[in-house]
């Protein structure tokens, strides 16, 4: 059994020099540092560029200031405190305000900095919103991680979600297979507590966030079958990064291997312009060609991932690209007339993002002078941009 100690602190990671640990300590300083050494001992210390190093290690390019603190606008949804509602259907419970560890290209690492006030310690406001709103028949319970609430907490959310006849499926955004999966393999009641709500018309599903195959360890493996026994569904949706799975071949092998273990991909999404995250973002050309040559490496099983922009005004896949045209199209949306709506946008090799009225946001530096919108840094006890 692996006890897995959590680490907090950059100067503790035994794998970085003092000279590492001295320069990273800036960027924590700003952006916090969580890991947890059952991820870290996945680490290959002598790889200057190994994917899981990448992942949770920091890096001084987070220092540079590009992006904003909530790309998305999320804030612009909230209608109760820690309860977003962006889609008719669909309703966000921020849950938790810490994870396993801290992914360094997270889109909500607003949560995490210093003063951040966005996860109420009560949810009731919450779930008094979800209650009377019968439109609402799926709830995704998210933060932070949501398996890292104690089993008891998390139960009472699912209690009394599961007790709206409205709703009809729970979901639980979660990399904790990922980064530790000792939570559910060392805690026997969390995957029997779930098994006791996922039911034939009120069924629970956990989110999983692998993003490389690395992740996908022996110890992984057992939580997947130990939360599928008792009845949960799984799937799986990654950000496509520079650096950690933009190789077709490394993203291909995580689609194959997910679905080997009967964890069907589900979306794969276009990096977020957020703080700091400049250093994993690729064009939307880059990431729908390594998409694409990916899923072609892919049984049917295995290529059922949608490639998407997790948009201000919705969910945007990128669907094919003709001639110097990417084709996308939206399979969420915020406004009525977008609803199945297409268009395109031209020269897209260097566009990593669109703005409110669907302008491409281009690259600095490359072939376009376009700027991309940028925020000066807040400083640890100030609100998002």
């Amino acid at each position: 059994m692996y006890k897995s100690r959590y680490i907090t602190k950059i100067e503790a990671v035994s794998g970085l020099s003092p000279e590492e640990k001295a320069r990273l300590k800036r960027v924590t300083d700003l952006f916090p540092f969580r890991a947890n050494e059952y991820y870290l001992s996945l680490i290959d210390w002598s790889d200057p560029d190994d994917p899981i190093r990448r992942i949770v290690i920091p890096s001084e390019s987070e220092l540079e200031v590009w992006g904003k603190m909530d790309a998305s606008n999320e804030a612009t949804y909230t209608v109760a405190p820690g309860c977003e509602h962006k889609y008719t259907d669909t309703a966000i419970l921020l849950s938790n305000q810490v994870c396993g560890c801290f992914c360094r290209f997270c889109f909500r690492k607003r949560l995490f900095i210093k003063g951040a006030k966005e996860v109420p310690s009560d949810l009731t406001q919450a779930l008094d919103y979800i209650k009377v709103h019968k439109e609402i028949n799926n709830v995704l319970i998210t933060g932070g991680d949501g398996l890292l609430l104690s089993t008891n907490k998390l139960e009472r959310i699912i209690r009394a979600l599961s007790e709206m006849d409205h709703v009809k499926v729970i979901r639980i955004g979660s990399k904790i297979l990922a980064f530790n999966p000792y939570r559910v393999l060392d805690d026997p009641e969390l995957p029997k507590m779930l098994g006791r709500y996922s039911r034939a018309r009120k069924q629970i599903y956990i989110m999983t966030h692998f993003n490389h195959p690395k992740e996908i360890t022996s110890a992984s493996a057992r939580a997947i079958e130990r939360l599928k026994r008792e009845g949960v569904v799984l799937a799986n949706q990654t950000p496509l990064l520079k650096g950690i799975n933009d190789d077709p071949s490394t993203l291909g092998a995580l689609f194959n291997e997910l679905s080997y273990f009967g964890v069907p991909p589900y979306y794969v999404f276009i990096n977020r312009p957020v703080l700091g995250n400049r250093d994993f973002s690729l064009s939307l050309k880059e990431a729908y060609d390594i998409f694409e040559s990916a899923r072609n490496q892919c049984s049917g099983l295995a290529k059922r991932a949608r490639l998407a922009m997790s948009h201000e005004s919705g969910k945007i896949e990128l669907v094919a690209t003709m001639g110097d045209q990417l084709i996308m199209k939206y399979q969420r949306f915020v406004r009525q007339q977008d609803q199945g709506r297409t268009f395109s946008i031209g020269d897209p090799d260097d566009v990593y993002w669109l703005d409110k009225r669907l302008n491409p946001l281009r690259f600095e530096g490359r072939r376009s002078e376009t700027k991309s919108t940028v925020c000066q840094y807040p400083l640890p006890q100030a609100s998002p941009c």
